[in-house]
């Protein structure tokens, strides 16, 4: 389990009109989590390698980038070029994971798998060590400002034991939900990176909320 609680603020529910604004008010964040989508693989579409670029621009945080699309094999060196420095893909949208966690590390950057909340964890716990990242979705992708599913946190536990029984450097991210109220729960479950966008761009000090649920996770985390 990372040392401390990871918060990443995901830019979908930033202000795009004050973009670079919204993003210096959350200096104090870990990482800043950039989600695209393709309108196909979810029913929505947000932004692509232009804005993520920029984002790159403007901070030097880890940019945890998560295509919700199909065919990402076909964009990692896009991404890569964009600043990404985690790419995770969608294994409902390739056939072979473990080969494009391979392509993405080979570019440098880590790599991640993230799964919808009706796809099962089991068939992907044999070969974890290829993947520096699990991103579990705690609300249906596509979407910002959904309530929180807390019936996936059992795949949390799940991957949190396997990791820990295993000694792998792999981190466990949600996103879905995520705010003062949830994720204090998901932190005790195993999670160590925690995405949140509505409730930190939505509050008054965004920063202040940054680390806010910073300190709920890791009180979470040393009571658990």
């Amino acid at each position: 389990m990372s040392s401390a609680p990871i918060i990443a603020p995901s830019i979908l529910a930033a202000d795009f009109s004050r973009l670079g604004d919204d993003i210096r008010r959350v200096s104090n964040a870990d990482w800043i989590h950039v989600d695209i989508m393709d309108g196909h693989f979810v029913p929505n579409l947000s932004f692509g390698p232009g804005i993520t670029k920029t984002v790159n621009e403007i901070t030097d945080k880890t940019l945890d980038v998560h295509l919700m699309i199909d065919k990402p094999e076909q964009w990692i060196d896009t991404y890569v070029d964009a600043g990404a420095d985690c790419i995770i893909f969608h294994v409902e949208a390739v056939s072979d994971p473990e080969r494009v966690a391979k392509d993405i590390r080979s570019r440098g950057i880590r790599a991640g798998f993230s799964l919808r909340p009706g796809t099962p964890i089991e068939p992907y716990l044999h070969n974890l060590d290829q993947f520096d990242e699990v991103l579990v979705m705690s609300v249906e992708p596509g979407f910002g400002g959904q309530s929180f599913m807390p019936d996936q946190l059992e795949k949390v536990r799940t991957l949190r034991a396997v990791i820990d029984d295993n000694n792998l450097d792999v981190t466990i991210e949600i996103d879905g939900g995520i705010s003062a109220s949830t994720i204090a729960e998901a932190s005790a479950a195993g999670c160590d990176a925690f995405v949140a966008g509505s409730a930190i761009f939505g509050a008054q000090y965004p920063a202040a909320e940054v680390s806010r649920l910073r300190d709920l996770a890791h009180s979470a985390r040393q009571h658990g």
